[in-house]
């Protein structure tokens, strides 16, 4: 249509020159502005020619390279779970027998005298800012440079950790775990629909299946860390060795160019700003057309600022219609449905798991046992679930199939494990349940990117983070403390809890 209508004033002119050769000065001006192009050929001319002269430099990032250092920040997102809820880190509380002899508390549940409530709130709140900030990060996605965004993210993460570190009551490392959420929002947002562009195909669902493997080896590393950590040296230094590790990653996502995504215009490109100077300039001339040429100064301020306030209110109309479109992809919002269920679980058994197995069974090394199991059955489940969906065919009919009868049978196990009075034989049954129940993040994940269309893949797992986080284990662990808190009894807790592994595999047989 452009081409068009440009052919056809070039034809007028032609038309006009043939039969009137002497024209004023004034008429061929306008001849010769009616020969200019319309401002969008002019953008897209300087697109393709930037295009042609200019070929786009190879990112450092290489697929392999781009996992591998994606599994390491996950891994540490997740380190960082498992070491606050670790008996060195976490602690325990003030305790007085019938006697009167008391013993002081450990770890941060001692040093600021938290009921277990309080504790289950702390748990949970790096959820307030992974709420608010992971449908920003996600919008921001179509605007600015994704790796610029992560960079962002793990920056916050790293002076949040920090200081929890430095925390010196409940209001403080409630705040600052806050602000841990806002920096994991960036990275869980985006990580994801980029390893999915990058993957080899018939590879998919096993490259992503070793990304998630990352989150039950993380929380159980944790789990060893915090407690080597916590009972060597202090509970403060766990977060203070996060930050520091963190940080090479941080300012690695700042000063290497990075892969674009697709589904999205790439964003603060040498293209981008061309088309956009291009854009903006002709829009200046269309307006010198129409108005006088001194334009105060005053009222340039005023379209600029009337320009920044559409943009932002085009930009959450956008977010709007999105977040529409998503919740209206059925299979896309029951997968979440039963993610949430499953997480309210897993949730609840990364928190409270090593100080249920300390009370039951009287492990006096829960930390380690709890981890290493964890972290055994998170590689072996993971992987496991992601080659087994390759092998089946990977699509979503199949997905569904594995996620309802890996979690049915994960239920029996850890339900029967703890109804066990001897520690090995819950050791073995709940090494099983765990193996099945891990074999679940490949497939539930790879429904969530591919049930929606590629432009909003990165607000998809947005949503399906912040869902399964704000109903799921967000709720799961001070409803838990809640519960223990009244019955007293641990094994009854935990039996009550891994019943809800039944209603996430109904959710996903439906």
């Amino acid at each position: 249509m452009l081409s068009t209508s440009s052919n056809r004033s070039d034809d007028v002119v032609d038309v006009d020159q043939n039969s009137q050769p002497n024209l004023p000065i004034q008429q061929s001006k306008s001849q010769s502005l009616s020969h200019r192009p319309p401002p969008l050929a002019e953008a897209e001319m300087a697109t393709r020619s930037l295009s042609e002269d200019s070929p786009p430099t190879p990112s450092w990032f290489t697929p392999k390279r781009l996992l591998v250092i994606f599994c390491v920040i996950n891994m540490l997102n997740y380190v960082d779970r498992g070491a606050i809820a670790s008996n060195g880190v976490n602690g325990s509380q003030r305790t007085c027998d019938d006697k009167g002899i008391c013993t002081s508390g450990s770890g941060i549940q001692g040093d600021f005298k938290l009921n277990n409530f309080q504790d289950g709130v702390l748990s949970s709140a790096f959820m307030v800012g992974l709420l608010v900030a992971s449908p920003i990060f996600a919008s921001l996605a179509k605007s600015h440079n994704p790796f610029r965004l992560i960079g962002v993210g793990l920056s916050v993460w790293t002076f949040a950790t920090a200081g929890c570190g430095s925390s010196f009551d409940f209001w403080s490392i409630a705040i600052c775990r806050m602000l841990v959420g806002v920096g994991e929002a960036s990275f869980i947002s985006l990580a994801a629909p980029f390893i999915d562009d990058n993957a080899p195909v018939p590879q998919k669902t096993a490259w992503l299946s070793m990304f998630y493997m990352c989150i039950p080896t993380g929380v159980a590393l944790g789990y060893v860390y915090g407690g080597v950590v916590g009972s060597h040296l202090n509970w403060r230094y766990a977060f203070w060795g996060e930050a520091i590790l963190m940080l090479p990653f941080a300012v690695l996502a700042f000063v290497i160019k990075p892969l674009q995504l697709k589904g999205f215009a790439p964003a603060e490109s040498g293209k981008a700003q061309v088309v956009a100077s291009v854009s903006e300039g002709s829009e200046a001339s269309n307006l010198n057309d129409h108005v006088s040429e001194d334009i105060s100064d005053q009222a340039s301020e005023r379209s600029i600022k009337s320009i920044g306030e559409s943009r932002f209110l085009n930009q959450l109309s956008q977010f709007s219609q999105d977040t529409k479109v998503l919740l209206q992809e059925k299979v896309y919002v029951v997968n979440v449905l039963g993610y949430i269920a499953y997480n309210f679980v897993i949730g609840a058994y990364s928190y409270w798991g090593p100080k249920a197995g300390y009370n039951i069974y009287h492990m006096s090394n829960a930390d380690m046992m709890f981890g290493g199991v964890t972290i055994v059955c998170g590689i072996v489940g993971t992987i496991s679930g992601g080659f087994i969906l390759d092998q089946m065919g990977a699509t979503i009919s199949n997905a569904f199939k594995l996620l309802s009868a890996a979690t049915f049978l994960g239920a029996i196990s850890c339900l029967t494990a703890f109804c066990l009075s001897s520690l090995y034989g819950f050791l073995a049954l709940f090494t099983v349940g765990e193996l099945l129940v891990f074999a679940t993040q490949a497939p539930v994940n790879y429904v969530c990117l591919h049930s929606v269309k590629p432009s909003l893949r990165a607000l998809s797992m947005a949503i399906s983070t912040v869902s399964i986080h704000i109903f799921g284990d967000v709720p799961s662990s001070p409803l838990v403390g809640v519960l223990q808190d009244h019955v007293n009894n641990w094994r009854k807790t935990t039996l009550a809890l891994t019943s809800i592994f039944f209603l996430a595999a109904g959710i996903w047989f439906v």
